[in-house]
């Protein structure tokens, strides 16, 4: 369990063989997720915790299935989600906490992590089609699973095409530095420029949940102004001085600077003209690599005081406000959780800087990432000992990781495809088509966000090498050969649409070819195929059951069957877990995530119309926040009331030299009071409301 925490080591103690487990764990966490997407007691640290710890558990023997950046950025965000969401379960209170902006800053800084380190990569890679900024000419027919707008951004003129990558430069690159502004309309502006990147990246390909989760990072960009414009509510948080104009134009006159250096950065960098004879805007890259190093260097260890500075603001006014509590023990538990919760944010950090050590970059997936400060070499080598002591403690645990998408473009002479073929005699050969991945020139491109079909990813990673770099290829070409229906379903999940259903081929191989998106003819038409192939090379020979290279295959990777396949648990909490497989057996993944998405939304809206006809059932809530909220109150304002009720008390006293006087005086206390009462459940009305 230290070695490899999982929770499947459990399995055997409920009576339950390792796949089941799995299943098992599945079931739990999506049940969990969606009863805090239903119920809003849910959405506490404990349920994360428990969302975490299963998420790691499969993640720890999902191999090279798993070992996706995506899947290391859910793990990360999932763990910062202890941290920032409230205990609820336990301490019956959602109101806000003084310690909220300091944990809640460990998701910014994990946003700025991934958009700066995924435009660095690009660069340091000095992949040719990066520097040319054609990458995107090729990068929409050959990602792994286009979508159909594919093709018709593929159609795009290539002036177009590398301003796209400019454009993606400026947002991975210079914009992320925004995120610590202390201005708020720079830091909204970068968040709808992250927000625009992902949703066109959703629109062109499918990359699961990926994006979405990314969107949802950026909401730590926001803040609780912004937040009620859109839902359309009024800002009575805001305390915004508006007596100091001239502040408000040196804001602007700030923020204009800001936009305008970079506009004029952008220009200059990649050499921008506008080419009135041709209605285009060409560009190009107007600097060298070492120079794009030395720019690096000079930043790298920046970030990280940008950081520290930033992170200690949070710490030190989120220790004014604990300090400012009313009452000395709630005083005192404020500071212990403020102390705890710095503490836990510091670490984090600090472990966040070295993000993965030498032994991750070995692995081979790993080499398409690189660590915070590996980004530069020579600020890693700056950073404390212990801080690489701290990260090899925790590394199990994937608790920071390195990013850095897309570092190298792929299939720049081709989008490379193996087509697995089977036959009954050797002699007639039918393709096997999977339900996703390119293979039918005629099937349109699939819209399957946020769902990730593994194997036709593996399939596209496969195909970038020979089968030697994909063992799990050989495991699942003796799979087909075996007609094993669970296999068979990653393939088609409607069985009747798999060409050996009625029984296994008996002979196997794969090709590889060479797939492009079709164009445009030549009267502006569109043609009647999404694709066009051309043969490449043979990737699997062919194989049987019993042929020697496929014996050999196996034994050289230890995916031949030693054991006696195991007895089938019978037990109550497995049969439950088959019969829910049995249920959702034969429905598509995409289809069945969106219907419960689906029917998840429909919950809410009818319950938050519910809500708002009946007003009263929320009073108590409310009233519980006001309470939390007046708690919270400062010391220092407790003070100047207590003053002003001194000197309305003197005034009364030398106001009071006759009766008539002090009776009119008293009228007059008496109508202000009842003003300020009125006023006061003015207010607390529409806080109801």
């Amino acid at each position: 369990m230290l070695s490899s925490p999982t929770l499947l080591w459990l399995g055997p103690r409920l009576g339950l063989d390792t796949q089941t487990t799995m299943e098992l764990l599945c079931l739990v966490g999506a049940l969990l997720s969606l009863a805090a997407v239903l119920m809003e007691a849910f959405r506490d640290s404990l349920v994360f915790f428990c969302l975490w710890a299963l998420y790691l558990s499969l993640y720890q023997v999902g191999q090279v299935f798993l070992y996706f950046q995506w899947d290391n950025l859910l793990l990360e965000t999932g763990f910062l989600c202890i941290l920032v969401a409230p205990l609820t379960l336990i301490r019956g209170s959602r109101a806000v906490r003084e310690h909220d902006r300091v944990t809640f800053w460990l998701i910014r800084w994990l946003l700025f992590r991934l958009m700066f380190a995924s435009g660095v990569v690009k660069l340091t890679s000095r992949c040719p089609t990066w520097w040319g900024l054609t990458a995107v000419t090729y990068h929409y027919e050959t990602q792994c699973i286009p979508t159909p707008l594919a093709w018709f951004a593929h159609q795009l003129p290539v002036w177009w095409q590398k301003l796209s990558v400019v454009g993606t430069f400026v947002i991975e690159i210079p914009v992320p530095f925004l995120f610590f502004s202390p201005l708020r309309r720079l830091r909204l502006g970068a968040f709808y420029m992250q927000v625009l990147l992902q949703v066109l990246i959703i629109m062109s390909g499918n990359y699961n949940f990926f994006n979405l989760l990314t969107m949802v990072l950026c909401l730590s960009l926001l803040d609780d102004q912004h937040v009620n414009f859109w839902l359309r509510k009024t800002d009575e948080s805001n305390n915004e001085n508006r007596d100091s104009r001239w502040l408000s134009w040196l804001c602007y006159l700030l923020e204009l600077l800001v936009w305008s250096l970079l506009i004029c950065g952008t220009i200059l960098c990649f050499d921008l003209q506008v080419d009135t004879t041709k209605k285009s805007i060409s560009s190009r890259t107007a600097f060298t690599y070492h120079q794009f190093n030395s720019f690096l260097k000079s930043v790298t260890i920046p970030c990280v005081w940008i950081g520290v500075l930033s992170l200690t603001w949070e710490m030190v006014t989120s220790m004014f406000r604990c300090a400012c509590v009313s009452g000395f023990w709630k005083r005192f538990g404020r500071m212990m959780q403020w102390t705890v919760f710095a503490a836990a944010s510091a670490a984090m950090f600090a472990v966040s800087l070295v993000g993965g050590g030498e032994s991750r970059i070995k692995q081979k997936l790993e080499k398409l990432k690189v660590p915070f400060t590996y980004i530069e070499f020579d600020s890693n080598a700056r950073l404390w000992p212990g801080v690489r002591q701290a990260y090899e403690a925790v590394d199990r645990y994937q608790l920071v990781n390195s990013y850095g998408l897309f570092r190298r473009m792929t299939g720049v002479g081709g989008r490379p495809e193996v087509v697995i073929e089977g036959s009954s005699d050797g002699v007639a050969w039918t393709e096997i088509e999977f339900m996703y991945k390119p293979g039918n020139l005629s099937a349109s491109p699939p819209v399957l966000t946020p769902h990730q079909p593994r194997l036709d990813w593996q399939m596209w990673f496969a195909a970038l090498g020979p089968h030697t770099q994909a063992p799990w290829f050989t495991s699942l070409m003796h799979r087909l050969l075996q007609g094993k229906r669970d296999v068979i379903e990653l393939i088609q999940t409607d069985v009747s649409k798999y060409p050996f259903q009625q029984q296994p081929p008996a002979f196997l191989r794969a090709h590889r070819y060479r797939y492009w998106f079709t164009e445009l003819k030549a009267d502006g038409s569109y043609p009647q195929r999404w694709w066009r192939r051309v043969y490449d090379e043979e990737f699997y020979p062919v194989v049987h059951l019993g042929s020697s290279f496929l014996e050999g295959m196996l034994n050289q990777y230890g995916l031949k069957d030693k054991s006696s396949p195991r007895r089938i648990s019978n037990t109550t909490l497995a049969q439950a877990v088959r019969w829910v497989r049995s249920q959702v057996r034969g429905v598509p993944a995409p289809a069945l995530i969106w219907t419960l998405l689906a029917c998840s939304a429909t919950f809410c809206l009818l319950r938050g119309l519910h809500a708002k006809n009946n007003p009263t059932e929320r009073s108590s809530s409310s009233a519980e926040k006001t309470s939390d909220h007046t708690d919270g109150a400062d010391v220092c304002s407790s003070d100047h009331l207590e003053e002003k009720h001194e000197t309305e008390e003197e005034d009364e006293e030398d106001g009071a030299n006759t009766e008539d006087e002090a009776e009119k005086s008293e009228k007059n206390n008496i109508g202000e009071d009842e003003d300020e009462d009125e006023e006061n459940d003015e207010k607390l009305d529409e806080r109801f409301k």
